[in-house]
Protein backbone atom coordinates (compact mmCIF):
# COMPACT_ATOMS: atom_id res chain seq x y z
CA UNK A 1 0.00 0.00 0.00
CA UNK A 2 1.63 3.24 -1.09
CA UNK A 3 1.40 6.55 0.73
CA UNK A 4 -0.80 8.35 -1.77
CA UNK A 5 -3.40 5.55 -1.82
CA UNK A 6 -3.56 5.46 1.98
CA UNK A 7 -3.61 9.23 2.39
CA UNK A 8 -6.32 9.84 -0.22
CA UNK A 9 -8.57 7.15 1.24
CA UNK A 10 -8.15 8.11 4.86
CA UNK A 11 -8.59 11.84 4.18
CA UNK A 12 -11.79 11.08 2.24
CA UNK A 13 -13.04 9.05 5.21
CA UNK A 14 -12.04 11.83 7.61
CA UNK A 15 -13.92 14.54 5.75
CA UNK A 16 -17.09 12.46 5.95
CA UNK A 17 -16.72 11.28 9.56
CA UNK A 18 -14.63 13.72 11.63
CA UNK A 19 -15.81 15.04 14.95
CA UNK A 20 -16.19 18.78 15.38
CA UNK A 21 -13.53 19.80 17.90
CA UNK A 22 -12.43 23.39 18.65
CA UNK A 23 -8.69 22.82 18.18
CA UNK A 24 -9.28 21.54 14.65
CA UNK A 25 -10.60 24.87 13.41
CA UNK A 26 -7.41 26.80 14.09
CA UNK A 27 -3.78 27.07 13.07
CA UNK A 28 -2.93 28.88 16.32
CA UNK A 29 0.05 26.93 17.71
CA UNK A 30 -0.89 27.89 21.29
CA UNK A 31 -4.32 26.26 21.06
CA UNK A 32 -2.95 23.25 19.21
CA UNK A 33 -0.19 22.77 21.78
CA UNK A 34 -2.60 23.17 24.70
CA UNK A 35 -5.02 20.60 23.28
CA UNK A 36 -2.26 18.08 22.59
CA UNK A 37 -0.85 18.32 26.12
CA UNK A 38 -4.30 17.95 27.68
CA UNK A 39 -5.20 14.99 25.45
CA UNK A 40 -2.08 13.01 26.31
CA UNK A 41 -3.38 9.99 28.24
CA UNK A 42 -6.82 11.67 28.40
CA UNK A 43 -9.96 10.96 26.40
CA UNK A 44 -11.43 13.75 24.28
CA UNK A 45 -14.72 13.90 26.20
CA UNK A 46 -12.81 14.30 29.47
CA UNK A 47 -10.23 16.75 28.12
CA UNK A 48 -12.58 19.06 26.20
CA UNK A 49 -14.00 20.96 29.22
CA UNK A 50 -10.46 21.42 30.57
CA UNK A 51 -9.32 22.81 27.23
CA UNK A 52 -12.25 25.23 27.16
CA UNK A 53 -11.58 26.39 30.72
CA UNK A 54 -7.86 26.90 30.05
CA UNK A 55 -8.64 28.98 26.96
CA UNK A 56 -11.10 31.01 29.03
CA UNK A 57 -8.64 31.62 31.88
CA UNK A 58 -5.51 31.89 29.72
CA UNK A 59 -6.49 32.98 26.18
CA UNK A 60 -2.87 33.26 25.01
CA UNK A 61 0.62 32.07 25.84
CA UNK A 62 1.49 35.25 27.75
CA UNK A 63 -1.47 34.83 30.10
CA UNK A 64 -0.47 31.25 30.89
CA UNK A 65 3.19 32.18 31.36
CA UNK A 66 2.23 34.92 33.83
CA UNK A 67 -0.02 32.64 35.89
CA UNK A 68 1.14 31.15 39.19
CA UNK A 69 1.95 27.45 39.03
CA UNK A 70 -0.49 26.78 41.86
CA UNK A 71 -3.31 28.29 39.79
CA UNK A 72 -2.38 26.12 36.81
CA UNK A 73 -2.28 22.98 38.96
CA UNK A 74 -5.68 23.84 40.47
CA UNK A 75 -7.21 24.23 36.99
CA UNK A 76 -5.60 20.94 35.94
CA UNK A 77 -7.04 19.11 38.96
CA UNK A 78 -8.73 15.87 37.96
CA UNK A 79 -6.73 15.26 34.78
CA UNK A 80 -3.92 13.41 36.55
CA UNK A 81 -0.29 13.05 35.43
CA UNK A 82 0.47 16.47 36.94
CA UNK A 83 3.92 16.60 35.38
CA UNK A 84 2.06 17.63 32.22
CA UNK A 85 0.70 20.72 33.99
CA UNK A 86 4.11 21.69 35.38
CA UNK A 87 5.69 21.25 31.93
CA UNK A 88 2.83 23.23 30.39
CA UNK A 89 3.60 26.20 32.64
CA UNK A 90 7.36 25.87 32.16
CA UNK A 91 6.99 25.68 28.38
CA UNK A 92 4.76 28.77 28.29
CA UNK A 93 7.41 30.70 30.21
CA UNK A 94 10.15 29.49 27.85
CA UNK A 95 8.19 30.53 24.75
CA UNK A 96 7.56 34.00 26.19
CA UNK A 97 11.03 34.56 27.64
CA UNK A 98 13.14 32.95 24.90
CA UNK A 99 11.03 33.23 21.76
CA UNK A 100 9.14 36.48 22.18
CA UNK A 101 5.84 34.68 22.78
CA UNK A 102 5.98 32.88 19.41
CA UNK A 103 6.29 29.12 19.04
CA UNK A 104 9.21 27.96 16.86
CA UNK A 105 7.95 26.97 13.41
CA UNK A 106 9.88 23.76 12.82
CA UNK A 107 9.70 20.27 14.29
CA UNK A 108 13.35 20.28 15.36
CA UNK A 109 13.17 23.63 17.13
CA UNK A 110 9.91 22.73 18.86
CA UNK A 111 11.68 19.74 20.38
CA UNK A 112 13.92 22.11 22.35
CA UNK A 113 10.97 23.38 24.41
CA UNK A 114 10.24 21.91 27.90
CA UNK A 115 7.74 19.07 27.90
CA UNK A 116 7.48 18.82 24.11
CA UNK A 117 8.37 15.42 22.67
CA UNK A 118 8.24 14.03 19.14
CA UNK A 119 4.46 13.58 19.11
CA UNK A 120 3.58 17.09 20.28
CA UNK A 121 6.27 18.72 18.15
CA UNK A 122 4.94 16.91 15.06
CA UNK A 123 1.38 17.96 15.85
CA UNK A 124 2.29 21.65 16.20
CA UNK A 125 4.64 21.64 13.20
CA UNK A 126 2.09 20.03 10.88
CA UNK A 127 -1.18 21.55 12.14
CA UNK A 128 0.09 25.10 12.67
CA UNK A 129 2.92 25.43 10.16
CA UNK A 130 2.27 22.78 7.49
CA UNK A 131 5.51 20.85 7.96
CA UNK A 132 5.33 17.31 6.55
CA UNK A 133 6.18 15.40 9.70
CA UNK A 134 4.03 12.51 10.90
CA UNK A 135 2.20 12.46 14.22
CA UNK A 136 2.61 9.01 15.76
CA UNK A 137 0.43 8.30 18.79
CA UNK A 138 -1.27 5.15 20.08
CA UNK A 139 -4.01 5.46 17.49
CA UNK A 140 -1.52 5.66 14.62
CA UNK A 141 0.47 2.72 16.03
CA UNK A 142 -2.71 0.64 16.00
CA UNK A 143 -3.77 1.60 12.46
CA UNK A 144 -0.35 0.97 10.95
CA UNK A 145 0.19 -2.24 12.89
CA UNK A 146 -3.05 -3.71 11.56
CA UNK A 147 -2.78 -2.39 8.00
CA UNK A 148 0.78 -3.61 7.49
CA UNK A 149 0.84 -6.59 9.86
CA UNK A 150 3.62 -5.25 12.09
CA UNK A 151 3.96 -7.39 15.23
CA UNK A 152 6.80 -5.55 16.99
CA UNK A 153 5.60 -4.64 20.52
CA UNK A 154 4.50 -1.02 20.24
CA UNK A 155 5.84 -0.06 23.66
CA UNK A 156 9.49 -0.63 22.66
CA UNK A 157 12.12 1.76 21.22
CA UNK A 158 12.41 -0.46 18.15
CA UNK A 159 8.70 -0.03 17.40
CA UNK A 160 8.79 3.72 17.88
CA UNK A 161 11.61 3.99 15.36
CA UNK A 162 9.97 1.66 12.80
CA UNK A 163 6.48 3.16 13.03
CA UNK A 164 7.78 6.72 12.90
CA UNK A 165 9.80 5.94 9.79
CA UNK A 166 6.82 4.27 8.12
CA UNK A 167 4.42 7.07 9.07
CA UNK A 168 6.75 9.67 7.58
CA UNK A 169 7.03 7.66 4.37
CA UNK A 170 3.23 7.60 4.06
CA UNK A 171 2.42 11.21 5.00
CA UNK A 172 0.98 13.53 2.38
CA UNK A 173 3.50 16.18 1.38
CA UNK A 174 0.69 18.32 -0.01
CA UNK A 175 -1.49 18.46 3.10
CA UNK A 176 0.27 16.91 6.10
CA UNK A 177 -2.10 18.48 8.64
CA UNK A 178 -5.18 16.89 7.11
CA UNK A 179 -3.38 13.55 6.73
CA UNK A 180 -2.29 13.53 10.39
CA UNK A 181 -5.73 14.50 11.67
CA UNK A 182 -7.28 11.75 9.56
CA UNK A 183 -4.88 9.07 10.84
CA UNK A 184 -5.47 10.01 14.46
CA UNK A 185 -9.25 10.24 14.08
CA UNK A 186 -9.45 6.94 12.20
CA UNK A 187 -7.66 5.15 15.04
CA UNK A 188 -9.62 6.94 17.78
CA UNK A 189 -13.12 6.34 16.41
CA UNK A 190 -12.99 3.58 13.76
CA UNK A 191 -9.96 1.30 14.03
CA UNK A 192 -10.49 1.10 17.80
CA UNK A 193 -8.74 -1.25 20.26
CA UNK A 194 -11.95 -3.25 20.81
CA UNK A 195 -14.72 -3.83 18.26
CA UNK A 196 -13.21 -1.93 15.31
CA UNK A 197 -15.61 -1.33 12.40
CA UNK A 198 -13.81 -3.71 10.04
CA UNK A 199 -16.83 -4.57 7.89
CA UNK A 200 -17.20 -0.92 6.87
CA UNK A 201 -13.48 -0.16 6.65
CA UNK A 202 -12.24 1.46 3.43
CA UNK A 203 -9.01 -0.56 3.79
CA UNK A 204 -10.43 -4.01 4.50
CA UNK A 205 -9.32 -5.46 1.17
CA UNK A 206 -5.75 -4.31 1.78
CA UNK A 207 -5.58 -4.69 5.59
CA UNK A 208 -3.16 -7.43 6.65
CA UNK A 209 -4.81 -7.97 10.04
CA UNK A 210 -8.32 -8.23 8.60
CA UNK A 211 -7.34 -10.66 5.88
CA UNK A 212 -5.32 -12.86 8.24
CA UNK A 213 -7.80 -12.75 11.15
CA UNK A 214 -5.31 -10.92 13.36
CA UNK A 215 -7.30 -7.79 14.18
CA UNK A 216 -7.65 -8.73 17.86
CA UNK A 217 -3.96 -9.74 18.04
CA UNK A 218 -2.54 -6.47 16.71
CA UNK A 219 -0.96 -4.29 17.83
CA UNK A 220 1.30 -6.30 20.12
CA UNK A 221 2.22 -4.77 23.45
CA UNK A 222 4.65 -6.00 26.11
CA UNK A 223 3.05 -6.64 29.48
CA UNK A 224 3.22 -3.76 31.93
CA UNK A 225 5.32 -4.11 35.02
CA UNK A 226 3.46 -5.13 38.16
CA UNK A 227 1.85 -2.30 40.12
CA UNK A 228 3.42 -1.29 43.43
CA UNK A 229 1.17 -1.19 46.50
CA UNK A 230 1.55 1.77 48.86
CA UNK A 231 -0.22 2.26 52.19
CA UNK A 232 -1.05 5.85 53.16
CA UNK A 233 -2.34 7.04 56.53
CA UNK A 234 -3.46 10.66 56.41
CA UNK A 235 -3.98 12.65 59.61
CA UNK A 236 -6.72 15.23 59.13
CA UNK A 237 -6.36 17.65 62.03
CA UNK A 238 -9.16 20.16 62.59
CA UNK A 239 -8.92 23.37 64.61
CA UNK A 240 -11.44 26.24 64.57
CA UNK A 241 -13.12 24.81 61.45
CA UNK A 242 -9.80 24.74 59.62
CA UNK A 243 -7.86 21.72 58.40
CA UNK A 244 -4.12 21.12 58.66
CA UNK A 245 -2.58 20.69 55.20
CA UNK A 246 0.77 20.88 53.48
CA UNK A 247 2.23 21.26 50.01
CA UNK A 248 3.95 18.09 48.82
CA UNK A 249 7.65 18.76 48.25
CA UNK A 250 8.83 15.20 47.63
CA UNK A 251 9.93 14.17 44.13
CA UNK A 252 7.08 11.74 44.09
CA UNK A 253 3.48 11.52 42.94
CA UNK A 254 1.44 14.73 43.28
CA UNK A 255 4.48 16.97 43.64
CA UNK A 256 3.31 20.53 44.32
CA UNK A 257 -0.24 19.49 45.27
CA UNK A 258 -1.72 19.80 48.76
CA UNK A 259 -2.56 16.96 51.13
CA UNK A 260 -2.53 16.21 54.89
CA UNK A 261 0.11 15.05 57.34
CA UNK A 262 1.08 11.61 56.11
CA UNK A 263 2.58 8.39 57.35
CA UNK A 264 3.34 5.73 54.77
CA UNK A 265 4.04 2.07 55.30
CA UNK A 266 5.14 -0.64 52.87
CA UNK A 267 2.42 -3.03 54.02
CA UNK A 268 -0.92 -2.98 55.89
CA UNK A 269 -0.41 -2.11 59.55
CA UNK A 270 -2.37 -1.40 62.72
CA UNK A 271 -2.77 2.38 62.99
CA UNK A 272 -1.99 2.52 66.73
CA UNK A 273 1.23 0.59 66.22
CA UNK A 274 2.20 2.82 63.30
CA UNK A 275 1.74 5.98 65.38
CA UNK A 276 3.55 4.55 68.42
CA UNK A 277 6.77 3.92 66.51
CA UNK A 278 6.73 7.24 64.65
CA UNK A 279 7.82 10.72 65.86
CA UNK A 280 4.45 12.00 64.72
CA UNK A 281 2.97 10.31 67.78
CA UNK A 282 4.40 13.03 70.05
CA UNK A 283 2.34 15.84 68.60
CA UNK A 284 -0.73 13.66 68.10
CA UNK A 285 -0.97 13.59 71.91
CA UNK A 286 -2.26 17.16 71.63
CA UNK A 287 -5.24 16.02 69.59
CA UNK A 288 -8.40 14.07 70.29
CA UNK A 289 -9.38 11.20 68.01
CA UNK A 290 -12.56 11.57 66.01
CA UNK A 291 -13.01 8.96 63.32
CA UNK A 292 -11.06 6.66 61.05
CA UNK A 293 -12.31 6.62 57.49
CA UNK A 294 -13.20 3.67 55.33
CA UNK A 295 -10.45 2.25 53.15
CA UNK A 296 -9.80 4.20 49.94
CA UNK A 297 -8.20 2.60 46.91
CA UNK A 298 -6.68 4.90 44.29
CA UNK A 299 -5.08 3.50 41.13
CA UNK A 300 -2.22 5.30 39.41
CA UNK A 301 0.16 4.26 36.66
CA UNK A 302 2.19 1.38 38.17
CA UNK A 303 0.97 2.21 41.69
CA UNK A 304 -2.04 1.40 43.84
CA UNK A 305 -2.62 3.65 46.86
CA UNK A 306 -4.42 2.06 49.83
CA UNK A 307 -5.42 4.88 52.11
CA UNK A 308 -7.19 5.76 55.33
CA UNK A 309 -7.91 9.21 56.77
CA UNK A 310 -7.67 9.63 60.54
CA UNK A 311 -9.68 12.67 61.64
CA UNK A 312 -8.48 14.46 64.77
CA UNK A 313 -9.55 17.48 66.79
CA UNK A 314 -6.65 19.72 67.85
CA UNK A 315 -6.39 20.94 71.45
CA UNK A 316 -6.07 24.66 72.13
CA UNK A 317 -2.29 24.55 72.57
CA UNK A 318 -1.71 22.52 69.42
CA UNK A 319 0.79 23.99 66.96
CA UNK A 320 1.81 22.51 63.61
CA UNK A 321 4.98 20.46 64.18
CA UNK A 322 6.48 21.21 60.78
CA UNK A 323 6.79 24.49 58.89
CA UNK A 324 5.20 22.94 55.80
CA UNK A 325 1.97 22.33 57.71
CA UNK A 326 -0.60 25.10 58.13
CA UNK A 327 -4.32 25.44 58.82
CA UNK A 328 -6.59 26.36 55.90
CA UNK A 329 -10.23 27.38 55.81
CA UNK A 330 -12.76 25.64 53.57
CA UNK A 331 -12.64 28.58 51.15
CA UNK A 332 -8.84 28.44 50.98
CA UNK A 333 -8.84 24.66 50.53
CA UNK A 334 -11.23 24.96 47.59
CA UNK A 335 -8.60 27.02 45.76
CA UNK A 336 -5.68 24.69 46.49
CA UNK A 337 -4.53 22.13 43.87
CA UNK A 338 -5.23 18.65 45.20
CA UNK A 339 -5.08 15.08 43.99
CA UNK A 340 -8.28 13.27 43.03
CA UNK A 341 -7.91 11.15 46.17
CA UNK A 342 -7.82 14.17 48.50
CA UNK A 343 -10.67 15.85 46.61
CA UNK A 344 -12.77 12.70 46.87
CA UNK A 345 -12.28 12.52 50.63
CA UNK A 346 -13.07 16.21 51.12
CA UNK A 347 -16.20 15.98 48.98
CA UNK A 348 -17.45 13.03 51.02
CA UNK A 349 -16.53 14.81 54.26
CA UNK A 350 -18.52 17.89 53.28
CA UNK A 351 -21.48 15.75 52.23
CA UNK A 352 -21.87 14.23 55.69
Amino acid sequence: MDGRYLSDKIVKWYKANKRSLPWRDTTDPYKIWLSEIILQQTRVNQGLPYYQEFIKQYPNIEALANARLQQVLRLWQGLGYYTRARNLHQCAKAVVENHGGKFPKTFEKLLTLPGIGHYTAAAIASFAFGEAVAVVDGNVFRVLSRLFGIDIPVNTPEAKKKFTLLANELISQKNPALHNQAMMEFGATFCTPVNPKCDDCPFKDACFAYNHELVSALPVKNRKKKSRNRYFFYFVVEKNNRLLMRKRQERDIWHGLFDFALLENNQPVNIDKLIAKNPMGKWLNKTSPLTISKKYRHILSHQVIHCRFIQLKANRDFKPPEKELAFYSARQIAKLPKSALISRFLNELNAR
